[in-house]
């Protein structure tokens, strides 16, 4: 197991990836037309969703990783990018293209629910989330570790679940300057963290880099 410091990190990581206030103005845009319980079911959905998603994600992705003869090094650093465009893209206040494009939002007013997709994938539990989950289920191994993790994933999922309940409420007293300023903090930290990941990844791939 690794020390809790490691765990909280991976933890802050995590939650600045979903980045649930940053999703609130798209929540209630897609959800404007839906009465208070389609509204509350909606959010349940996507709770779940990413508690799937990322469990999913815990348990198998370094599955899948062997079966295309990745290794964890190749990945970190291809993850590590991964991360370190979308820490750009909120520093900037945007939504990265790595979780919606432009044609995928033009795709949401002819679906007729909007929990799984694109909310709870790739809104929130997308490839940069699935990709830190994967490298933070390989720091360790053992139940311990596996079980603080899964801990982490219902908090998170919580988090979510609680935000987008009060999203009305959120909206009402936060403008959308101070959403912007909060997923503009959260691209600071997710830049830090994937200059990391890439930084390990090439001492693995380059040992003499390590020297």
């Amino acid at each position: 197991m690794l020390d809790y410091a490691e765990y909280i990190k991976i933890f802050v990581g995590l939650l600045a990836i979903v980045n649930p206030f940053g999703v609130i103005p798209l929540f209630i845009s897609m959800t404007a037309g839906e009465g208070v319980t389609q509204c509350r079911k909606t959010v349940n959905l996507v709770a779940l969703g990413v508690i799937i998603i990322l469990l999913v994600t815990l348990f198998f992705g370094e599955l899948l990783l062997q079966f295309f003869g990745i290794t964890i090094d190749s990945f970190r650093v291809g993850g590590g990018i991964l991360i370190l465009l979308m820490a750009i893209a909120m520093l900037h206040a945007k939504t990265s293209h790595i979780k919606q494009t432009d044609e995928e939002a033009d795709e949401l007013v002819e679906k007729e629910s909007v929990a799984i997709v694109p909310l709870a994938m790739p809104l929130l539990a997308g490839p940069v989330a699935i990709s830190t989950v994967i490298l933070a289920a390989h720091k360790s191994n053992g139940v311990g570790h596996y079980s603080i993790i899964v801990l982490g994933i219902l908090l998170l999922s919580l988090i979510v679940w609680g935000v987008l309940r009060l999203s009305p409420w959120i909206a009402g007293r936060i403008s959308a300057t101070g959403i912007n300023i909060i997923t503009r903090i959260m691209g600071l930290i997710l830049a830090a963290i994937a200059i990391e990941f890439i930084a390990n990844g090439l001492k693995g791939l380059f040992p003499v880099l390590a020297g």
